[in-house]
């Protein structure tokens, strides 16, 4: 019994630890795939819109990622600031960075618009009932007294 209680405890300790290796982010032709397969169910895409939809999304997902990467040093200097107490640090990189969500939403906003202008007008309404609802591949529903989601998120 003994034996039993020390394995279990060093099962329980091993487990966090090996737990540490973060996976490899998806790519943006991943990414993409799995949008496009969630809209071909949603909306029942053609090849041909499946197709259009990889190369819109894949390009634009490749645009957030590099403008994620810039940011990586963004947040380790604002970290740095935060510890610092420096304040006009803070409301500078605050403000980088709140640039830097602007751009992501925008990147988005014309995936969603070069999106919508592929499909057809059954599919246009049928799209904008689903966003309404706040359903999408990656739709951020706003919760009660949220804002509503915007598309693909």
């Amino acid at each position: 019994m003994k034996y039993l209680i020390t394995a279990i405890l060093a099962a329980m300790v091993a487990v966090p630890t090996s737990a540490q290796t973060l996976p490899k982010p998806p790519s943006a032709a991943a990414i993409a795939e799995h949008r496009v397969k969630t809209w071909t169910v949603l909306l029942n895409l053609t090849s041909v819109e499946q197709q259009q939809a990889k190369a819109i999304y894949a390009s634009a997902v490749q645009a957030e990622q590099t403008l994620h990467e810039g940011e990586k040093e963004e947040w380790k200097d604002l970290r740095s600031a935060v510890r610092n107490n420096d304040i006009a640090t803070i409301d500078q990189i605050s403000a980088t960075l709140a640039q830097s969500m602007a751009q992501s939403t925008a990147i988005r906003a014309k995936a969603d618009a070069a999106f919508y202008q592929i499909l057809t007008p059954e599919q246009q309404s049928k799209f904008t009932d689903l966003e309404n609802q706040h359903v999408g591949p990656f739709d951020l529903p706003g919760g009660p007294g949220g804002p509503p989601g915007m598309g693909l998120r």
